[in-house]
Order: structure tokens, then C-alpha cells, then sequence
């Protein structure tokens, strides 16, 4: 369906929305009152999206989210599964504590272990929740325990911007590999706090000069919104030459191509989590209609 339609028919990454429900109700989080749904990919419907994927779209690899992947049920099953397809598997969670259990039995299924991070203790504890920073940090030093490839993933704000570099340092003396950074999309609980959105974008560009002159190794990867200079028409380019880096799938079966629209509920291209296919339902709105761009991640180089 991807490839009649739209041209696609190679997905690289699919980032698959396992439930909406979160321990967390986090500031920014662009699900806002969906985290209190029930929807959820049960194993079998997890089985054979991943599948479908493999089969037809070639997929190199999976991305597991929520709300909060680790209380999927299933998450080891589903993991297990994806391994089995010969994906590469990744995890982003918020790094509660109570959650090392689940980390511990998955750990031989994972790839990398990607644990949210949005600045140090003070910023990351008032947008997420008290506590959650140190939590987050004993998951991170579980994780290089167990030699999992670790990174941290941080939404950019108003309030932790200053936090980059020196959240970038800690990291890289835990063992953390590689920090992403996001820039804010006033989705979701986001619309609430419009304080948290960045008031005056010249500040990235002190940001990167910050970056470049801190003595760092760890790798970072930022959301070319984030960039210092105007972002160019390739953010444009949903499809080039048939290859879709990544497309993501929340619980109710809703396919979204661009990261952009991911929270707006302007997907073209629909799940169906009971015949397991690909059904394409277009709206005057949807992300190809309306021509959202997606996002385009960039290196930034350290010294």
C-alpha cells in the first residue's frame, strides 16, 4: 500500500507506540490525554506489524515507545520477536526505577537503551517529576552495566537549554554513548505550557559554538529545527527515491510519516491491527495533502 501510493517501499526504522499509558504525565508530552488511554498493540498485533514490515518493507529496525514501553506487558516477547527478524532494537523510556527488572530480562535483546533526559536534576525533575532525574540516571549506569549501548534523548525548552553541554558532559562520564536532541512541538500537554517553548532562537546558535568548544566525545545528534541556520527544502522530502527513514505507528493502528506530525492525528496510512495491512484513509488534512515536512536529525561536531 506504502509503495502504490506514496512511492515508499523501503522503511528503514519503524518507531512502534506500544500503549499510550505512562507512569509519567510529563510537561511537553505530545500524547497530552491520550496517556490515559487503553489502546495498545497486544503480542500478536505487535508480531505482525513487525512482520509486515520485515517482509514487505524491508525494516532494519524497531524502535519500541509508549506512554511507557516497559509496562507493556510483553515487552521481552516482543523484543525476543524483533531479534528474531534480524532487527536492530532500541528502547526510550523514561529510566524509572521500578523498571530495572524489565531492563535486566531484556538486555540481551537490546540494541540500545534510550532513556529520556530533558536537562539536569532541577529542569528534568520540573517538567517530568520529582525524583525522576536520579531514577533516570541509576537506569542509565544499569545499562553500561550490562553493556547495553546507551543514550539519552532531551527535548529543548526555554528552561534547560543552558542544560545541553553540561548535561552532555555527565553523560559522557557515565558511559552514554549519544544524546539526542529534539526541538519542542507545542503538541499534546505542550499546548498547556507555552512558556516551555524557546523565546528567542538565537540562542541556538551559542548553543552549538558551546558545543564546539566543550571537550566532548559522546556523540550529538540534534533536530536540524534546532540549528543554527535556516533549515533547507530537504526537510521536505517525506520520500527520496523510494526510501522512508522512519515511520511511526501509535497504538490505535495510525501510521505518520513525518516526525512533524506525529501528536496531530493527520496520518493518511492507517494500521489495521486485525487483518494486519496497510489501509489508506486520505483526508483534506492529512501529512500529504497539507505537505508537512519531516525532520531532519544532524551531527553536531565536538572537538
Amino acid at each position: 500500500m506504502l509503495d502504490r501510493i506514496a512511492g515508499i517501499n523501503r522503511v528503514r526504522m519503524l518507531y512502534l507506540q506500544l500503549l499510550y499509558r505512562c507512569n509519567f504525565s510529563c510537561k511537553h508530552c505530545f500524547h497530552g490525554s491520550l496517556l490515559k488511554e487503553p489502546d495498545q498493540f497486544s503480542f500478536e498485533e505487535a508480531r505482525g506489524i513487525l512482520d509486515h514490515f520485515r517482509e514487505v518493507y524491508k525494516l532494519d529496525a524497531v524502535t519500541l515507545l509508549g506512554g511507557e514501553p516497559l509496562l507493556h506487558p510483553h515487552i521481552r516477547n516482543v523484543c525476543s520477536h524483533a531479534k528474531q527478524l534480524g532487527l536492530q532494537v532500541e528502547i526510550c523510556t523514561n529510566g524509572h526505577r521500578g523498571y530495572r527488572s524489565a531492563i535486566e530480562s531484556i538486555a540481551p535483546q537490546l540494541d540500545k537503551l534510550r532513556i529520556s533526559l530533558d536537562g539536569l536534576k532541577a529542569s528534568h525533575d520540573a517538567i517530568r517529576q520529582h525524583g525522576s532525574f536520579a531514577s533516570a540516571m541509576e537506569m542509565i549506569d544499569l545499562a553500561v552495566r550490562l553493556e547495553v549501548t546507551t543514550g539519552a534523548t532531551m527535548t529543548v525548552t526555554e528552561d534547560n537549554l543552558d542544560d545541553v553541554v553540561p548535561l552532555a558532559s555527565l553523560l559522557q562520564e557515565h558511559g552514554v554513548a549519544e544524546l539526542k536532541l529534539h526541538a519542542l512541538r507545542l503538541v499534546g500537554n505542550a499546548v498547556g505550557h507555552p512558556e516551555l517553548e524557546v523565546s528567542d532562537t538565537a540562542r541556538y546558535a551559542d548553543l552549538h559554538r558551546r558545543i564546539s568548544d566543550a571537550d566532548l566525545s559522546i556523540s550529538i545528534l540534534y533536530d536540524s529545527d534546532l540549528s543554527p541556520e535556516a533549515v533547507d527544502d530537504r526537510c521536505s522530502n517525506l520520500v527520496a527515491g523510494g526510501w522512508l527513514d522512519r515511520i511511526e505507528s501509535d497504538p490505535r493502528g495510525g501510521l505518520t510519516v513525518s516526525c512533524k506530525a506525529v501528536g496531530r492525528d493527520v496520518n493518511a496510512f492507517r494500521w489495521d491491527k486485525e487483518r494486519h495491512e496497510i489501509l489508506y484513509e486520505p483526508r483534506a488534512d492529512d501529512e500529504f495533502a497539507v505537505g508537512i515536512p519531516d525532520v531532519v536529525y544532524e551531527s553536531s561536531k565536538a572537538r
